[in-house]
């Protein structure tokens, strides 16, 4: 049986798949979504959502534990993890009810199945076709793991992470990156004994060496061990605890071994490499269009090479639906797309890093850092960190690179800096309230600019 109706089928409802079917649909398009779990995907009901809950009671934690340096007197009796699970779950399905809604009022035809691509622009959903005259494949990422490192028992990834009934008194984490970070910090507030393992030479390795630094020195001020420039060799199990050895020939026992090695395309058994799909590393590859090498077939979100972040993904689903409906939008710059890690502190970024840049632009690129010492509200806040600039030689700032609690609120200004080519000049006369972080963003600007004002020489 085939449905041939409609002028756009998706495979694929998380942040890339829905925001093209809303888009398209606001375009006057007929869309059919097909999604074999939840409205919503990995970011609402396993990711980004559920891991900032956590991450907002941890905070709630450290400012009950430290309330004694604000003249409050107030003690952290212990983390009720049904509770904070209940809170989390609760803001889950409130925005998943929400997407519900969305979707009926913008009359996209939901398909609840496992969609196989068949070819051409046709998806096959429980022996049933749907064949559109575009088709958008957005069917996301996985956990990934270690060759011979089996997922199990004491040895969890992202998802068992979040649904835990307990909390664990030692934690071994695999990965420096984002995922592993942010669940640290969590746990090192619940009061867990935490070990981060990073086979790079620094943790957040994918971000500027300027913020991997200001984030190591926050972690050892917290108590959160970690080890990087050191390989994971091998893991064993019982009832009572994990053994993770290391290439260093030690070994570290804890309760629980989250494994936080980064997320992978999920693309395997969906059909598309048997029907030609043009992959590499079991990718999807488009070109700055979105366009895969079968004619009126897209692809978004994390099956696309690149960074793996929900907005990322629902911003290539407009611009497919955009695309597709015609109306020929600015291809996406990888670059400009903000990057933040929620720990305590946060870090955030946009733009080239100043290695990157240097490979870009040569010798003649500055950068220039602004301590948040000399920020009041980052002093009111209690947080270190600092705000970095990188500008291109007699150009424009390139990069954006923000250390500290709160920051990833920043980015939004950052990410305007980036996108719209300003030069310091272009930021420093904006008038920032006092007293803010933005305003860190502003001295940072007045400082390149040539007219520091609240800096030390």
């Amino acid at each position: 049986m085939t449905d041939a109706g409609a002028d756009l089928v998706i495979l694929g409802g998380g942040s890339g798949g829905y925001a093209a079917a809303f888009r398209a649909a606001e375009l006057g398009l007929s869309v059919t979504l097909i999604e074999k779990d939840k409205l919503g995907g990995t970011c609402l009901h396993r990711g980004c959502i559920p891991t900032k809950a956590l991450l907002h009671a941890a905070e709630v934690a450290d400012s009950a534990r430290e309330g004694e340096q604000f003249g409050v007197k107030t003690t952290l009796e212990g983390i009720d993890i049904a509770g904070v699970n209940k809170y989390k779950d609760q803001i889950v399905s409130r925005l998943y009810k929400g997407l519900q809604g969305l979707a009926g009022a913008h009359k996209v035809n939901l398909v609840e199945g496992t969609g196989t691509y068949a070819g051409g622009t046709t998806v096959e959903v429980d022996g049933q076709r749907h064949t559109g005259k575009n088709l958008i494949l957005a069917t996301g990422s996985y956990s990934k793991t270690l060759p011979g490192l089996e997922l199990g028992g004491r040895i969890i990834a992202s998802e068992e992470a979040l649904s835990l009934d307990y909390i664990p008194e030692k934690v071994v984490v695999l990965g420096g990156g984002v995922i592993g970070v942010e669940f640290a910090s969590v746990w090192a507030s619940f009061g867990v004994d935490v070990t981060i393992v990073e086979a790079l030479p620094r943790l957040v390795p994918a971000e500027d060496e300027f913020a991997s630094k200001q984030l190591e020195r926050a972690f050892r001020r917290r108590k959160i061990t970690f080890k990087t420039g050191v390989r994971f060799t091998g893991a064993k199990q019982d009832d009572k605890s994990v053994t993770v050895s290391l290439e260093s020939g030690e070994t570290i026992e804890a309760d629980l071994m989250l494994v936080a090695v980064g997320r992978g395309p999920n693309t395997a058994g969906h059909g598309y490499e048997e029907a030609g799909v043009r992959m590499e590393r079991g990718f999807v590859l488009t070109d700055d269009r979105l366009r895969t090498n079968i004619p009126n077939v897209y692809a978004v979100g994390d099956i696309v090479p690149g960074l793996q972040l929900a907005h990322r993904g629902f911003a290539q689903g407009i611009f497919a639906a955009e695309e597709i409906a015609g109306l020929a939008p600015r291809a996406i710059d990888e670059a400009g797309i903000p990057r933040v890690t929620y720990s305590h502190p946060e870090v955030a970024s946009v733009g080239l890093t100043e290695a990157a840049a240097k490979e870009k632009y040569g010798a003649g690129v500055t950068t220039f850092t602004y301590d948040l010492a000399g920020n009041g509200k980052s002093q009111i806040l209690k947080t270190s960190g600092a705000v970095k600039l990188v500008k291109a030689p007699d150009g424009p700032v390139v990069g954006l690179h923000l250390v500290g609690d709160r920051v990833g609120e920043l980015i939004g200004e950052a990410q305007l800096i980036y996108n719209w080519e300003a030069f310091p000049e272009d930021v420093a006369p904006l008038i920032h309230a006092h007293p803010t972080q933005t305003e860190a963003l502003g001295e940072a600007h007045l400082a390149l600019a040539g007219k520091p004002l609240h800096v030390h020489s």
